[in-house]
């Protein structure tokens, strides 16, 4: 069992559930940050990652990646950081897995369709609607509806990005229910799983990007980071099949990120003093994180993505096409109760019955809200490549 750092979470001091539950039962030798990991993983909304758009709308190659093989990529990367920190892995890795729950078909393009939909009942945002799903929308258990995670847990995904000054409705709601201390930066396994998905998404797009075509390999070799470790791996193994080539560059990345955030976030612990998890908490300051250096060439590799992939024409077709379909299932429902299923209608008011409208939404896979379009109001022109 790896000793733990005094700014770790630790499962003996953990703050506890909000509805206490007891010990007894087959619950096995599983500490509280094991059991919230293990309930995510054995979670319906988990599970339908492995449908949901990361880049590539997910039924397109299976080459690509998706919700849950990112969420698994971050979960590597934030365990490697929390071990190298002392921090508890158990506790980064529920977080790192979990980050993505709340995210609707289509990723962002879908979350902007459904932000757009719902304004009247006070928007949609894919971090307060994960809080929501493990708080309320998952229900395995007899007495009370959610996962029940511990207060640690909670925390880390409500505020992962840092203090959240002015919380939308889904997180007001879950925090007034378990005051999550809104207004405070988080634990460091919280601040690390952050920057795992950072660290994963910037390369792992890469590897994606090119695999697909839509990145230019000379145009990303400018990019200063880029080139840089490009010309370390020549320089050490010679030219390589370009495929070999790629697959170092992104492991090389990684490496170099992981390594950066680790002596970064030892040197801001040094500096700040602080000596307990509660001291990290009060610090006016994101502990976890790159160096000034890395950041800024992480910033233009960020750039780089925005404009050559993310933004790129194909991309974008995709994306118009994703919002028309999330867009015309929630004009459908609000316009005929009866399409929705009966266990997502409610008789508490129109604002109520709009979010359960998006509850519904959100939590489809793309193939399903596809399949949902071309039976409700008609087919979906995406095209076969993305």
């Amino acid at each position: 069992m790896p000793v733990l750092s005094s700014l770790a979470a630790q499962p003996r001091l953990s703050r506890g559930r909000l509805h206490p539950e007891s010990d007894d039962g087959p619950r096995g030798p599983r500490d509280i940050f094991q059991r919230d990991r293990d309930r995510i993983i054995h979670s319906v909304a988990f599970r339908r990652l492995r449908h949901k758009t990361q880049v590539f709308v997910a039924p397109d190659g299976d080459h690509y990646r998706v919700r849950l093989t990112h969420s698994l990529e971050v979960a590597q990367i934030g365990r490697t950081i929390a071990r190298a920190l002392g921090l508890n892995e158990d506790l980064t890795e529920m977080l790192c897995l979990a980050h993505d729950l709340g995210h609707p078909p289509f990723g962002h393009a879908g979350e902007d369709a459904l932000e757009e939909a719902t304004a009247d009942a006070g928007g949609f945002d894919h971090n307060g609607h994960t809080v929501r799903i493990v708080t309320r929308l998952e229900t395995p258990y007899v007495g009370f509806d959610g996962l029940n995670l511990s207060w640690e847990a909670l925390e880390g995904l409500a505020k992962h990005n840092g203090p959240v000054t002015d919380p939308r409705w889904a997180l007001e709601e879950a925090n007034a229910e378990f005051d999550l201390e809104l207004d405070s930066w988080p634990s460091l396994e919280a601040q690390v799983a952050a920057i795992a998905d950072d660290i994963a998404y910037d390369n792992h797009d890469i590897d994606d990007g090119l695999r697909a075509g839509l990145i230019d390999l000379h145009a990303l070799l400018e990019v200063a980071l880029v080139g840089r470790h490009w010309k370390a791996i020549v320089a050490r193994v010679g030219e390589l099949p370009r495929e070999k080539m790629q697959r170092a560059l992104v492991r090389d990345m990684i490496g170099t990120m992981v390594s950066d955030v680790i002596a970064e976030t030892e040197r801001r612990v040094a500096e700040s003093g602080v000596r307990s998890i509660d001291e990290v908490r009060a610090a006016e300051r994101q502990l976890a994180g790159f160096s000034a250096e890395l950041r800024d060439e992480e910033k233009g590799l960020k750039r780089f993505l925005y404009d050559n992939l993310y933004n790129a024409p194909e991309l974008v077709s995709v994306r118009v096409e994703a919002q028309r379909v999330v867009a015309g299932l929630a004009r459908a429902y609000r316009s005929d109760l009866s399409l929705l299923p009966s266990e997502w209608r409610t008789e508490n008011g129109e604002t109520q019955q709009v979010r359960r409208i998006a509850d519904f939404i959100a939590g489809m896979t793309d193939r399903f809200a596809i399949a949902q379009h071309a039976q409700l109001i008609g087919p979906v022109e995406l095209p076969d490549r993305f």
